[in-house]
């Protein structure tokens, strides 16, 4: 769901100068027929400027709107002779034969690919459509309009994480695809400012050089045999020194966290990257983090910091060779535990995990990596119907996986998990998550309407046996998706439950609070025509006595004006306290946070 499932679909392993107005329909493919310049990289590129989902999208019908970006960073595709001109020099004879017969090669393939209609899944046409469609940066803004009081308890920057391609796609191209670009609005003292930047990952950084996108995309392209030549294709122009991947190539775009002073920018497919807020409230990338060489391989976007310890835990899975799954941690300092190989039969989406007190609570459910369906000219992500789900529960300071325990859930697949607890009485670890079905529809067309039903699961450690249950009637069903608890109890009983109102599958006309004991449901709903993403639950004073004590923040687009705003909700009594109006159109995206003014202070 773009404005609500994280990305993480992003978190496939393969893991905008814009022409303006562009209509996917009409793209002069052809024109990529000129052999494109490439240059051998001779040191790691200079990471600085400023700074999940979709079954079948039934968005309007209007084409992707590319905007040029105002940004001086970004350089428009079509202004790129001069930067050619200075890599071609730069090239051996060799290199040039070589990127000019790779050329001919992914031209050749396009041309293949344009005679085929593309899914509803891989349709840019569909999948960046509307307010889907990216944006160009924006520097920061300050004095924005204020309707309404923002509470004096909210002071420091909300900031969220989507996907916003900064090409126009060629071919295939999945929502959660895009490249990350974070939207923040600081907020001090009533008054409110607003930037986006894009995420200046290595991938991106490489992109904007060339002038084209050339690494695969993830879920849009690499698909079937197409999908196998691409790979092919783009691990020939690595050999050959004209691209470059020592550095990662993951776009960033899902999650966001802030730990031990570093604002950290992810998606599964790579390291996550360190974003800094600065003082006039714009962002800035500082580059690849591995938490000072301690992490060696890529981690999911959905890490979780313990709110009583300080305690950072996180999972990293690979689809390629074993180990495919590891358990690591990091003490509030920011030292890393060694990994824990968590034992899985195959590679496995993990794009979300549990904490309690006391463990961790770790998925392995039916969707799965299987590569060699490309070979029979299907999606590598596929759900494996034979397969039986389960969770598996593992202490947290556990050195190694000997103590796992495993339960099995039959038919069970959450994308995300909202919070998990103890019960010591009945020996059972409580699970809330929001259950999807079809459960690979996010990935790959399917006739059958995606339902995703806020469930508890129950995982009892002296039978080995669960349950489950959704939490709202039947009569009251709705697709709840993105969201959270108050974080200041995560890992511990809550009661309540702030998630988005997903319907119409994909877009967010409201979010639901949902009383998690009694199965009640209140919902807040933005408005005709208006929709949002991840609702944020801001807690008003981390010692009140009362669990929803807070706000909720989102952001809300107007599609029949193309204005957005953050709201900020009264999470008591749903009662809307401050808009704040905003320069820019926000699209709909992924996960965010926030960041207090205390914590930007300690910002490294």
């Amino acid at each position: 769901m773009a404005s609500s499932v994280s990305a993480a679909a992003t978190g496939t392993c393969f893991k905008p100068k814009f022409p303006v107005s562009t209509s996917c329909s009409s793209l002069d493919l052809s024109s990529i027929s000129s052999s494109i310049p490439f240059k051998r990289p001779s040191k790691k590129p200079n990471i600085s400027c400023p700074l999940q989902t979709l079954s079948i999208l039934h968005l309007s019908k209007q084409s992707p709107i590319y905007p040029p970006s105002p940004t001086p960073t970004t350089k428009h595709p079509n202004n790129t002779s001069s930067t050619e001109k200075t890599q071609s020099q730069q090239w051996n004879p060799f290199q040039r034969a070589a990127a000019m017969a790779l050329d001919v090669v992914e031209n050749a393939l396009v041309s293949h690919e344009r005679q085929h209609p593309l899914p509803k899944t891989a349709d840019p046409r569909v999948q960046i459509s509307g307010n889907f469609a990216p944006v160009p940066e924006q520097s920061v803004k300050h004095r924005l309009p204020v309707t309404g009081t923002i509470p004096d308890c909210i002071q420091g920057v909300y900031i969220r994480n989507g996907a916003n391609p900064l090409h126009e796609p060629v071919a295939g191209h999945h929502f959660f695809d895009g490249d990350g670009m974070v939207h923040a609005v600081q907020l001090k003292n009533g008054s409110a400012s607003y930037a986006c930047r894009f995420t200046e990952t290595n991938r991106l950084v490489h992109e904007r050089d060339l002038g084209r996108p050339v690494f695969p995309k993830a879920i849009g392209e690499l698909h079937g045999h197409s999908g196998i030549a691409r790979l092919l294709l783009f691990y020939a122009r690595g050999l050959f020194g004209l691209v470059d991947t020592s550095h990662g190539t993951g776009v960033a775009n899902a999650g966001l966290v802030y730990f031990n002073g570093h604002l950290l920018a992810m998606s599964e497919d790579d390291l996550p990257y360190h974003v800094r807020i600065i003082a006039s409230g714009d962002l800035k990338t500082v580059g690849r983090y591995d938490f000072d060489g301690q992490l060696k391989s890529t981690m999911i976007a959905h890490p979780k910091v313990d709110p009583e310890t300080g305690e950072f835990f996180a999972l990293s899975y690979d689809v390629i060779q074993k180990p495919y799954l590891k358990y690591f941690c990091f003490s509030p300092d920011g030292k890393k535990s060694p990994d824990v190989e968590i034992p899985v039969d195959g590679p496995t989406m993990m794009h979300d995990f549990a904490i309690t007190e006391n463990f961790v609570v770790i998925p392995d459910q039916q969707v799965v990596f299987k590569l060699p369906e490309m070979i029979h000219g299907g999606s590598p992500v596929v759900y494996d119907k034979n397969k039986m789900s389960r969770f598996g529960i593992l202490d947290k300071n556990a050195t190694d996986a000997s103590g796992i325990r495993w339960v099995e859930a039959p038919d069970c697949f959450c994308f995300h998990l909202w919070n998990a607890w103890e019960e010591p009485e009945t020996d059972e670890v409580v699970v809330i998550g929001s259950c999807m079905t079809p459960p690979d529809s996010i990935f790959n067309e399917c006739d059958e309407s995606l339902k995703s039903i806020l469930s508890e699961i129950r995982l009892n450690l002296r039978t080995g046996k669960s349950t489950r249950r959704p939490i709202i009637s039947e009569s009251e069903q709705v697709n709840l998706e993105a969201g959270m608890v108050n974080r200041n109890l995560l890992g511990r009983k809550t009661r309540f439950a702030y998630l988005a109102l997903a319907e119409p599958w994909p877009k967010v006309s409201g979010f639901a609070k949902v009383d998690l004991s009694t199965g009640e449901a209140k919902k807040y709903i933005y408005g005709d025509q208006r929709y949002g993403g991840e609702p944020l639950f801001f807690p008003r004073n981390p010692n009140s006595e009362n669990e929803d004590d807070g706000y909720i923040l989102a952001f809300v687009h107007d599609e029949k004006t193309g204005k957005s705003e953050l709201q900020i909700v009264n999470a008591m009594n749903l009662q809307l306290e401050a808009t704040v109006k905003l320069p820019s159109r926000v699209p709909y995206g992924f996960h965010g946070t926030f960041v207090s003014s205390k914590d930007l202070e300690k910002q490294v």
